[in-house]
């Protein structure tokens, strides 16, 4: 009881200490709980105006003109969505009056509510651009309301009032034509232009206050900064979002140059108490915000990608911002490598003439049969070559091994098409000469010699020789013939043996340079040079031996003998040259 007395005789105080300093207002008009039926926003003059728009509700804002203002301008900027806007003036044709016009409880764009008047619209736009209405004032304009809605979701805009004629000389001003041109497109780069500002063009020594800045992205043109940053940043957020559910490395769907845009435009001021100074921090990134050329080259992009690029030229003394119209251009395609199509069965010389892209080649093969399975043989023809082979399918590398004088046998299976990759690794300083390998067709010196055929029945690589040598025996050599011997496989294949004889000279020489290379096989030897063929099977691998007895010969003469393996798949293989001399006497 004595608390609730204290509290009557404090709030008894109270009254009588401030009671006389309230204004006295009419209780007719102002009863105790009335608010105002609109919230009132002043459109100042000369400044930014930010403001949030809600979905589907239309945000007033109320301005006045001086008395003398000849002209007015109203530039509204939306964000990143398309809104409604329009400007309408009211007109009282009788004064407020003077009790109501002074209420506390109302509003002052209330009191003309409360009035009979006129309201005409002057202009109105849905746009997501940046728009300015121009006009003269209205002499019995009482009031102006400048309305504003977005229908999609919320957003943001800003909003500036210029009282006087001509520009505000606030935002930076656009030429004639506000387009991007392109000048050039390549694979990683392309190169813009656009029509200088009509504010450095006008004003050369303001220069200074002015900056290009150039976008790039894979997604979509901005008709203004503040988009820009709301759309790539809501993309920045997706981004994260995926990267936490799949827990895999971040993918950027927006390639920017060095991405740099945001790292720099994070903090891009709404209104004026929240801009930052723009000084030159970009220097060190080609063509962002770092001056007032307008040609720009932007690069690091990737081959055969959609890329759209805005231009915007910005104020940095009233930190404002204007944006030309965007363009859109794709890069162009990698040099896509020439893939040569393999025949069935054909004999390939591989050649390579230089570096760069000549030293390396495509192939791919397509087998025949269900079983889509292929044998693939390579053997190097060029001395002190390194010659890599690489077989992939649907992307995916199969084997990849390097390839010297010894045949390199690939099984291939499983897949309907084969892309066969050969680069050459390196040279030593001897060059390719005629005693180290062939001439191929055409008169070029062939460093790899590759075959490729459908292998129909098989499982696996064929079987090869336990050794390449040919021995011969002295006891059954005559004056006119010779005894050779090799060993052959437990595969039914035919032998061919070829001689060649020496003269003088070379028998002398030791006959080093008369034996044949490594990689030359029976399709660049003479008929003449061809002395019998035959079939052979052993299927006990040990007792695999064949022999023959070559015939028709000159006494004292010294001959050299080669030995190849004919098979249906694949290339001959060459046994090892032997060199034999016939006896002089019998």
């Amino acid at each position: 009881m004595a608390l609730m007395s204290l509290s009557c005789c404090l709030s008894a105080a109270l009254v009588l200490l401030f009671g006389s300093s309230w204004p006295q207002v009419h209780s007719g008009l102002a009863p105790e709980n009335e608010v105002p039926l609109r919230p009132t926003t002043w459109l100042p003059e000369g400044k930014i105006t930010s403001i949030t728009l809600p979905k589907g509700r239309t945000r007033r804002l109320y301005f006045t003109l001086k008395k003398k203002a000849p002209a007015l301008s109203v530039t509204v900027s939306p964000c990143d969505l398309p809104i409604e806007w329009s400007l309408s003036a009211r007109t009282l044709k009788d004064k407020p009056l003077k009790s109501l016009q002074w209420s506390t409880k109302k509003s002052m764009p209330e009191v003309w509510w409360q009035g009979p008047g006129t309201e005409e619209k002057i202009y109105s736009c849905t746009s997501n651009a940046v728009d300015t209405y121009s006009g003269p004032s209205y002499p019995h304009a009482s009031i102006y309301i400048l309305r504003l809605r977005s229908k999609q979701q919320n957003t943001r805009a800003t909003v500036y009032l210029h009282e006087g004629l001509g520009p505000s000389g606030t935002f930076p001003l656009l030429p004639t034509d506000p387009r991007v041109h392109t000048l050039g497109v390549g694979m990683t780069s392309v190169t813009l232009s656009w029509t200088p500002s009509t504010s450095l063009t006008s004003l050369p020594h303001t220069q200074k206050n002015y900056d290009y800045c150039v976008l790039v992205n894979s997604k979509q043109n901005y008709p203004s900064l503040c988009g820009a940053r709301e759309g790539m940043s809501r993309d920045k957020d997706r981004n994260k979002k995926e990267e936490k559910k799949k827990r895999r490395r971040r993918v950027t769907a927006w390639p920017i140059l060095k991405e740099w845009w945001w790292q720099q435009w994070e903090s891009y001021p709404e209104t004026q108490s929240q801009l930052s100074s723009l000084t030159d921090e970009h220097t060190d990134l080609q063509c962002v915000c770092q001056g007032t050329e307008s040609v720009c080259t932007v690069s690091e992009l990737l081959p055969d990608t959609k890329y759209y690029f805005d231009v915007f030229v910005i104020d940095r003394l009233n930190r404002t911002s204007m944006a030309y119209k965007g363009t859109v251009a794709q890069t162009h395609e990698e040099a896509l490598p020439a893939i040569t199509t393999l025949r069935e069965g054909e004999l390939r010389w591989v050649t390579f003439h230089g570096r760069g892209s000549s030293s390396e080649q495509f192939f791919s093969f397509h087998p025949r049969g269900w079983q889509q399975s292929g044998l693939l043989t390579l053997q190097s023809c060029g001395g002190g070559e390194k010659v890599k082979v690489t077989v992939s399918s649907k992307g995916q590398v199969l084997t990849s091994q390097t390839v010297g004088e010894d045949l390199v046998h690939i099984w291939l299976q499983g897949s309907p098409s084969y892309l066969i990759h050969l680069v050459r690794e390196g040279t030593t300083s001897q060059q390719i000469s005629a005693a180290s390998g062939p001439a191929s067709p055409g008169g070029l010196m062939a460093s790899v010699k590759m075959q490729i055929s459908s292998a129909y029945h098989r499982r696996g690589l064929p079987s090869l020789p336990s050794t390449l040598q040919i021995k011969s025996f002295n006891r059954l050599r005559g004056c006119n013939t010779v005894t050779l011997a090799w060993m052959g496989t437990e595969e039914r294949s035919l032998y061919c043996v070829y001689r060649r004889k020496l003269g003088s000279h070379e028998a002398e020489a030791g006959g080093v340079s008369a034996l044949t290379a490594p990689c030359l096989g029976p399709e660049s030897r003479s008929d003449t040079e061809r002395v019998l063929c035959k079939y052979f099977q052993e299927l006990n691998p040990r007792r695999a031996v064949t022999t023959a007895m070559i015939g028709g010969l000159e006494p004292g003469m010294t001959y050299v003998f080669d030995v190849y393996l004919m098979r249906r798949w694949g290339i001959p293989i060459k046994y090892a040259s032997k060199m034999v001399k016939t006896r002089k006497e019998c």
